[in-house]
């Protein structure tokens, strides 16, 4: 899929990133100093700057308690389609 664009999917969470630190009612400041990230980098992020490194994020999703989730999001075994295919995990690489 070449030139497909994520814009919208980056602006919807950094939306999703804002509001974790509203509900929890964090400063963005105190979200800096807890992921170790500059002012500047959590707005990129919150507004959904793609250029941002995905340590970042990381950093900032782990701050805001939200980085087991989206890592158990992204295991295949929690999908019905990933395991029924789980014998795929076990090849070296994709076909």
């Amino acid at each position: 899929m070449a030139g497909y664009r994520i814009d919208r999917q980056m602006h919807e969470f950094g939306e999703h990133v804002r509001g974790w630190r509203m509900v929890l009612n964090l400063t963005a400041q105190q979200v800096c100093e807890r992921a170790d990230i500059s002012r500047t980098t959590l707005r990129k992020i919150e507004s959904g700057d793609g250029g941002v490194s995905f340590a970042s994020m990381a950093q900032v999703l782990r701050a805001l308690g939200q980085l087991d989730s989206v890592l158990d999001a992204l295991d295949p075994l929690n999908s019905d389609v990933g395991r029924l295919r789980a014998d795929s995990l076990t090849r070296k690489r994709a076909r």
